[in-house]
């Protein structure tokens, strides 16, 4: 298969190619190791590849997706036998006993593994920028961030590696990606694919996994895939009433949709976001939806500090387990690490209970905002992708480094103004998506506009919990208004 056709094909057009008997899947994975090969060594964005391994693998000859290449995402998408560092080197042995549920039921879907994408540390940051494995870069410019913390797998799937990659978000990590590689990437409701059999719920609930894509009907068909409970998760939730590839391809009806371009924590929004989120806004009511200016009530200082709250306690909790059972001392993770795991220890436990706890006043404001609208249209990012190595300054280290100091001698509480101002420092070019992490409901980035530039913003819509149906509706009646597949071409010889 030449790289050229491959290039043209979304993952369900190959799986059909491959049932078909047109080509072989050994043949697609060639043309996805080839394109690997020219376009890695300059955004490098398979950390670990399994190149000689894809083409051998496995798969259901019928399945959804028979015989088509996937890149998995190097966090929390463990594949039995093979390392899962999250970016790290304090888990450069964390070797994975088993099987994920995303792994098992994406093999049962028929997908072969072509290795796994990079990622920050601990998915912390968007940017994907680890001292590990170095940087990644957008293909679109790649001076730039492809974000985070999926950024491996948006630069991947945009580059034309894999028409889609494993991907994940705790607080916006398939959705910010998706907005600066051109992408499409969908965040299910919290329990609708498993985090089994090594967590029962990811962040508490605030991550969940999923892919980013080229196609819509490729998120929504490996949403059936992923699909569904496991024994022993904590709780199930009503699936959808038909398969969601076939809930696609109907129509959302005539839906009421608020729109908002303001950050939640009151900082600066590039004018390049909010002229996409107007843009689509027209493109909504040529489709006859109906438009207007509303936004879910809720305070956006206290949203920034309880997600602080749960990123304080999950790096200390990871810290701890790298250090007990891997034997990784400090010196093996990075110092905005180290900083955000002391946060986490010396955060008082009643203050990280009375966070969590928090987090039913956001779910009950958006539920009165959907007791008047379908759903929500906003900016997904505040700004564009920042250049790489920009977010990791001298001042940027000094501050971490005074914090730290200050921890140290007691002299830092976590009601202190200098933990705030490390909220907005750290949220203010994201500042949209950590509601639907900590509510539990699904939100979707949508590739609706380029810049004169060339670079792709995206936009980003949410509904109630359980409405990925409609989101995915709604997502093909755009794709279809605005198809953005033929803006891949341009990145076909940019490398």
């Amino acid at each position: 298969m030449k790289q050229s056709e491959y290039l043209r094909y979304d993952a369900t057009a190959l799986a059909d190619l491959v049932r078909r008997g047109e080509v072989t899947s050994r043949e697609v994975c060639e043309a996805a190791v080839e394109r690997a090969t020219r376009v890695n060594s300059t955004l490098n964005a398979i950390c670990y590849p399994q190149f000689s391994e894809a083409p051998a693998q496995h798969f259901p000859e019928q399945a959804v997706f028979a015989g088509v290449p996937l890149l998995l995402k190097d966090l929390a998408q463990e594949q039995a036998g093979h390392p899962c560092t999250y970016g790290s080197r304090g888990l450069i042995k964390n070797i994975a006993p088993q099987d994920s549920e995303f792994v098992r039921r994406a093999r049962d879907g028929g997908l072969v593994f072509l290795g796994r994408t990079a990622t920050p540390e601990f998915g912390l940051k968007a940017v994907t920028e680890s001292e590990l494995w170095g940087p990644t870069r957008n293909p679109w410019n790649t001076e730039l961030t492809p974000g985070g913390s999926s950024g491996g797998s948006g630069a991947a799937v945009a580059a034309g590696i894999v028409p889609m990659a494993g991907a994940n978000d705790g607080g916006g990590s398939i959705r910010i990606p998706a907005a600066y590689n051109g992408l499409f990437g969908l965040k299910p409701s919290r329990g609708r694919i498993s985090s089994g059999p090594f967590m029962g719920e990811a962040w508490t609930g605030a991550s969940t996994d999923h892919v980013v894509s080229r196609t819509v009907r490729d998120s929504a068909a490996m949403l059936d895939v992923l699909s569904g409970p496991a024994p022993g998760d904590p709780f199930e939730i009503p699936g959808p009433s038909a398969p969601y590839a076939e809930l696609m391809q109907r129509s959302p009806g005539k839906l009421r949709i608020g729109v908002f371009t303001s950050s939640p924590y009151n900082t600066e929004v590039a004018p390049e976001c909010v002229a996409a989120v107007e843009e689509t806004a027209r493109v909504l009511e040529n489709l006859g939806h109906r438009v207007e200016y509303a936004a879910p009530e809720f305070d956006g200082m206290a949203l920034a500090r309880c997600y602080l709250g749960l990123y304080f306690g999950e790096v200390s909790a990871l810290m701890a387990k790298a250090k007990e059972q891997f034997g990784a001392t400090d010196s093996d993770f990075e110092l905005d690490t180290r900083l955000i795991g002391m946060l986490g220890e010396t955060m008082p436990l009643s203050d990280y209970v009375r966070r969590r706890q928090q987090w039913n006043e956001f779910a009950r404001a958006l539920g009165a905002f959907f007791g008047s609208y379908d759903l929500y249209l906003s900016p997904t990012t505040g700004q564009l992708p920042a250049a790489i190595g920009e977010l990791e300054t001298p001042a940027h280290l000094k501050f971490a480094a005074r914090l730290m100091l200050k921890l140290k001698a007691g002299k830092l509480v976590h009601r202190s103004g200098q933990v705030d101002q490390m909220a907005l420092e750290s949220l203010a070019r994201t500042p949209f998506t950590q509601l639907a992490n900590l509510t539990g409901t699904p939100a979707m980035s949508v590739p609706m506009h380029w810049t004169a530039e060339g670079l792709p913003v995206g936009v980003q819509f949410g509904g109630p919990h359980g409405a990925e149906a409609t989101l995915l509706q709604l997502a093909g009646q755009l794709e279809e208004a605005n198809p953005w597949f033929s803006n891949y071409e341009r990145l076909e010889d940019a490398f």
